[in-house]
């Protein structure tokens, strides 16, 4: 089961998580990063690198933030990878 980055990342987009991650499984959006749910290998290694708490194990994300599954999935695949890291919007 892979991790899903939620709303909390959303105009934040903070990249502490993407140099973490062995696999590279982390897509740039506009607004936030996404992880492509077939290339995460559930290491956890990005959960507690990311500032505002924005990723959770599937089987974890809160109910109000389920969309963000399939959102994940889908944006995932059409945006370009990410592995370093970048200025956060936050800060920006």
């Amino acid at each position: 089961m892979p991790h899903i980055v939620c709303e909390p990342c959303n105009n934040c987009k903070y990249t502490d998580c993407v140099v973490v991650c062995p696999v590279e499984c982390f897509y740039e959006g506009e607004t936030m990063v996404y992880i492509h749910p077939d290339e995460c290998i559930d290491c956890e290694a990005c959960v507690p690198e990311c500032p505002v708490e924005a990723i959770f194990h599937e089987d974890n994300v809160p109910d109000e933030w389920n969309s963000f599954i399939e959102l994940n999935a889908d944006k995932s695949k059409e945006l370009p990878v990410i592995t370093e890291k970048k200025e956060p919007l936050a800060e920006g």
